[in-house]
C-alpha cells in the first residue's frame, strides 16, 4: 500500500478482512503444493495440466481471497478488490451498507466489497444503525460487538464528517456536483497473473 505525505491520503483505519483468509491461505497452499510436485516429478509423468491447475487456483485464491482490503483516508474509502483499486470520495457516499458484503453507492454508481461482510444470519439479524453524527462514536470495537458493526458505524462517523466538512447533505444536488467522487484505477499485476496461468493451462493440454 502506497503511502503520501499529504494529509489527506493518510490512512486513519484499517479494516481488518471478517472472512475469507484462512480458506485463501488454505488454497494457496495447497495449490503451492501441487505446483512444486508437479515442477518435480514433471519428468515422471506427472499431467502437466494439473500442474498448471494448481498454478490457476493459486493464483486466483490470491486474487480473489487475500488480496482484496479496505481502507479509509481523509478524504477517500479505498476498496482493493481483484482487478481494481477505486477510491470513493466519502462525502459523495449516498448510501452504504454491511450485508454479506459492504454495499456503497456513490456517483450513481454501487460499489462492493468482499473484505467486510456478515453472515446470512448476522445480516438478517442486524438493526438499522441509530441516527445522529457523533464522530467521537465507535472509534473501537466495543466490548461484544460484531466487528462488521463496527466497520459499518466507523464508516458511517467518516462519511458524516466528510460531508459536514464539504456542507453537503446526502442524496442533495450539491453532493452528485463533487468532483472527483470515484477513482478506478486498474491493477495489472494481478490481471497479468491470472491472463499467464491461463494461457499455460490451454497449453499444457497439448503437451
Amino acid at each position: 500500500m502506497a503511502h503520501h505525505d499529504h494529509p489527506d491520503h493518510e490512512v486513519v483505519e484499517q479494516f481488518h478482512p471478517t472472512s475469507g483468509r484462512v480458506t485463501g491461505w488454505l488454497t494457496v497452499v495447497l495449490a503451492g503444493a501441487v505446483v512444486v510436485a508437479g515442477l518435480a516429478y514433471l519428468d515422471d509423468g506427472f499431467p502437466p495440466w494439473v500442474l498448471a491447475a494448481g498454478l490457476l487456483v493459486g493464483v486466483l485464491a490470491w486474487a480473489a481471497m487475500l488480496r482484496p482490503a479496505l481502507w479509509a483516508t481523509r478524504e477517500h474509502l479505498v476498496m482493493r478488490n481483484l482487478a481494481d483499486t477505486v477510491h470513493i470520495r466519502l462525502a459523495a457516499v449516498e448510501e452504504m451498507a454491511v450485508r454479506q458484503v459492504l454495499a456503497v453507492r456513490a456517483a450513481d454508481r454501487r460499489f462492493v466489497s468482499t473484505v467486510v461482510g456478515r453472515t446470512w444470519r448476522k445480516t438478517l439479524q442486524s438493526r438499522h444503525r441509530p441516527g445522529g453524527t457523533d464522530t467521537g462514536a465507535a472509534l473501537a470495537p466495543t466490548e461484544g460487538m460484531h466487528y462488521a458493526d463496527f466497520v459499518e458505524n466507523r464508516l458511517h462517523d467518516l462519511v458524516d464528517t466528510a460531508r459536514s466538512r464539504a456542507g453537503v447533505r446526502p442524496g442533495s444536488t450539491e453532493q452528485l456536483a463533487l468532483p472527483d467522487a470515484v477513482r478506478r484505477q486498474r491493477d495489472w499485476l494481478p490481471v497479468g497473473l491470472i491472463a499467464a496461468a491461463v494461457v499455460l493451462l490451454v497449453v499444457s493440454f497439448f503437451l
